[in-house]
């Protein structure tokens, strides 16, 4: 980062706040994490405006996150069982604003429920697009296949496949950058979001790469991942809960 960029906050394992009346809750089941290295001058532009890329030893990273969603559900009620239960595969920036505090940046999410798609990108301005999907278990194996339905561009997809392996007793501080993220940033309105989450500490697994065909980065902007990722790991899942979103001037909404 240079000079005039934003002190970020520490980064921790466990959430520093609290979520006692959540706007939003949902789990987030059966995830992968993939990650390739790149430059931050490559991404800065895709950040929304008042966040610059939040960086680790002078790089940032493009993350694939393939998982579960499961039973979403507002304020205190319990989750829908079928609109809010899909596949979904996320491509993510990271990402730090004025006040320090770390998050990441959605730069398309897609979801094989049409409703909750057009609900998201209608009313929380939020890049979710319609997609087929499967999350299968075969053997000791997981397998995501995804392909873009609407608004497109068509073809953009992805086929991810992966062996979990064994627990990960003490994260590296690497690993905890790229997965205790507390928050997202977006931009509502022409207005500046946070929107604060908590949930219990990852529990992170090794995992082997046995197949990644993707566009789906390439369709979100992203034109600088190459080669293999430098990151994979596996995660069974966290229940999360979603705080209410933050003016910009850091104070949560009532």
């Amino acid at each position: 980062m240079s000079p005039t960029s934003p002190v970020p906050e520490p980064i921790t394992a466990d959430p520093t706040g609290s979520t006692d009346d959540p706007l939003l809750t949902q789990s987030w089941l059966d995830l992968t994490f993939l990650h390739w290295a790149v430059d931050p001058s490559d991404v800065a532009h895709l950040l929304p405006a008042g966040t610059v890329p939040d960086t680790f030893e002078g790089a940032t990273y493009v993350g694939l996150v393939p998982f579960r969603m499961h039973r979403v559900g507002w304020f205190r009620l319990p989750g829908v069982p079928y609109l809010g239960t899909f596949p979904e595969t996320n491509v993510r920036l990271y990402s730090v604003d004025a006040h320090g505090r770390r998050g990441v940046v959605f730069r398309s999410l897609d979801a094989s429920r049409l409703i909750p798609v057009a609900v998201a990108r209608t009313v929380f301005r939020m890049p979710y697009l319609w997609s087929r999907m499967a999350v299968r278990r075969s053997a000791d194996t997981l397998t995501y296949t995804s392909r873009r339905r609407w608004p497109g561009p068509r073809g953009a997809h992805s086929r991810i496949t992966v062996r979990p392996g064994e627990r990960i007793r003490e994260p590296s501080p690497l690993e905890h950058f790229l997965t205790a993220r507390w928050g997202m940033h977006n931009t509502f309105f022409g207005r500046q979001m946070y929107l604060p989450n908590t949930h219990p500490r990852w529990p992170l697994h090794r995992a082997e790469l046995i197949e990644c065909d993707e566009r789906l980065t390439g369709a979100a902007g992203i034109r600088t991942v190459h080669g293999e990722p430098v990151s994979v790991l596996y995660s069974p899942g966290v229940a999360v809960r979603f705080g209410r979103p933050a003016r910009p001037g850091g104070i949560p909404t009532p």
